[in-house]
Formats: structure tokens, sequence, C-alpha cells
């Protein structure tokens, strides 16, 4: 029997966290007393790693002032985490997708720019835990596009590249993808324009989760 694996990003992708990852990085140029970059320059850095999205936001930042900024913004992202504000939802009809997949052979993985204690926040929050068997994230790795999460996750599962894909909203997700050697699909329903995500190598762009779905069973055959 061939394992099949679906490798999911998570921001933009499994949750709509661009409120709270907006907030958090405001929050965290105001402790530095910088302005900070408007919310569309925020929303096309989710994915990255935290280092890559502050290079991108500020290139003219050095190394300390960049590492500054990063524990100033995971520190804004904690005390809201604390204070019960943060949101992250999951996006319709994501859960019973997940749910359906593992029922049906599916292995299940995740690739993300978050942390380990974020992904598994927001994992145990929606009660999604129970279904992946593989979490990565930029706490052990490169950032997007570089291939090592998904190698990561073809390496815990056993997978063949043939039969893997990653499913993700942003061009960074379908570069990894790419540069991994698996099947890459996008989603339209998160941070960057379908168009983007079809010249970085998706192969097919879900407009809803019922089409994600519909796209998934065809590669069951």
């Amino acid at each position: 029997m061939t394992l099949r694996l679906a490798i999911f990003d998570c921001d933009g992708t499994l949750v709509d966290s661009q409120a709270d990852i907006a907030q958090a990085m405001e929050a965290a140029f105001a402790a530095h007393g910088l302005p900070a970059p408007p919310r569309a320059a925020i929303r096309r850095i989710v994915g990255l790693s935290l280092t890559e999205a502050i290079r991108q936001l500020v290139p003219a930042l050095d190394n300390a002032a960049t590492a500054a900024l990063v524990q100033s913004y995971k520190d804004a992202f904690r005390a809201r985490r604390s204070a019960g504000v943060v949101e992250e939802p999951l996006y319709d009809g994501i859960a019973a997708l997940v749910a359906e997949l593992d029922a049906a052979g599916w292995l299940l993985g995740v690739a993300t720019g978050k942390s380990d204690r974020g992904l598994a926040h927001v994992l145990e929050r929606h009660g999604l835990s129970g279904h992946f068997v593989t979490l990565q994230t930029a706490d052990r790795h490169p950032s997007k596009p570089d291939p090592s999460m998904l190698e990561a996750c073809l390496a815990a599962t056993g997978a063949d590249r043939t039969a893997t894909v990653m499913i993700g909203d942003t061009a960074y997700d379908m570069a990894m993808a790419v540069n991994a050697g698996v099947r890459a699909i996008g989603v339209d329903w998160g941070y960057h324009h379908p168009d983007e995500l079809r010249e970085a190598g998706a192969a097919a762009v879900a407009g809803s989760v019922d089409e994600l779905r519909q796209l998934l069973k065809a590669l069951e055959a």
C-alpha cells in the first residue's frame, strides 16, 4: 500500500492568524521606537522564520538589532497569548478535512514558520493534535523555501516524494515543495495571490476547502 503524505502549512492555511501576527509585530516595533510596517507588508512575510521575516521587513537592521526585534515579537505574542486575546481561528471546513484525510489513511504533517510552542498551542486548542504524525517548525529548520522541513517529514514517515503533497498559501510554501521534489497545492484563502502560488510552482490552487478535498481525492487513485 502506498503511503500518502499531506503536509500542511499552518498560518494562512489551517488558521487565520494574520491579525494576531500583525498586532504582535506592531508591539515589537513599538518596543524599539520603530515605525511599524504596513499590515500589507506584514502579511507578505507570514510563513517565513522570524529572523528572515524581520530581515525582509527592515533590511537595514544589523544582526543584533534583528535578533532584538525577533525577541520582542516573541515576548509580545506570548503576552497576548497569556492575556487570552490570541484567536487564530481555523478556516471553515479545515477540521473536517483533516479528520477525513486521517480516516482515509493519509499520513498528515505540518511544516510551518511557527515555533514548536506556537504550533502545539494551535493544534491542541482546535483538537487537531492527534491527526498529525510529523510536525516541523522554524525552531529546528532553516526558513522556507529551504526544503529542510519537508525532508524531515519524508524521513519521519517513510513516504515517497511522488506520494507527497505540500499544501500552503504562500509562494514560500510552493517553492519549498519544488525544492523538495514534492507536489505543491496552493490555497487561495491565505496571504499570497493565487498567481504568485502558480508562478512559484503550484500544480493547482484550491479556491475552497471542498476544492482542496477533491484535489487530494484525485491523488488517491
